[in-house]
C-alpha cells in the first residue's frame, strides 16, 4: 500500500550519517542519491516500500510535523536494541529507550528515536501469536 515515505532534512550530509548505518543494519540499499535527497530500500524492487530523506521541494526549511513518525518492524527484540544503539550513536535522539509497552499490547517492543533533524521513527516488534 505504501510506495515511499520521506522526512525532510537541513543536512543532507548530517542525515546520511545518521540513516546509513541503521539502514545498513536493516539491510536496505541506498537506491537513489543526488544533492538534493537518497532513498533506501531493496535496489530494483521497486514494488518494496522506499524510505527518502532529502530538502523540501519548495526550497522552504525543513520542519518536523507534530505526530509523524515513521516506524519500521523486525520479529526480534535484539534488532530493535541495534538499531537504537546505532542511532544514538549517529547523532539520534532518544524518544524512548527499547523495552517492552504492554499499555500498546502484551508482548509490544519497541523503542522510538528522532533523527538529528527531529524526524521520529520507530523500531517494533508485534507480539507473537
Amino acid at each position: 500500500m505504501i510506495a515511499y515515505t520521506m522526512v525532510g532534512t537541513r543536512d543532507l550530509e548530517k542525515a546520511l550519517q545518521f540513516y546509513d548505518p541503521l539502514f545498513a543494519e536493516m539491510n536496505l540499499e541506498l537506491c537513489w542519491q543526488d544533492e538534493s535527497s537518497v532513498s533506501y530500500g531493496k535496489g530494483e524492487d521497486m514494488s518494496f516500500p522506499r524510505f527518502f530523506v532529502g530538502y523540501p521541494f519548495d526550497g522552504k526549511t525543513s520542519s518536523v510535523g507534530n505526530g509523524s513518525m515513521t516506524a519500521f518492524q523486525f520479529h526480534d527484540p535484539g534488532v530493535v536494541d541495534r538499531l537504537y544503539e546505532i542511532a544514538m550513536n549517529h547523532g539520534g535522539n532518544s524518544e524512548g529507550a527499547p523495552g517492552y509497552r504492554p499499555q500498546y499490547a502484551e508482548g509490544f517492543y519497541a523503542a522510538y528515536v528522532r533523527d538529528p533533524d527531529g524526524n521520529k521513527l520507530a523500531f517494533v516488534v508485534y507480539p507473537q501469536e
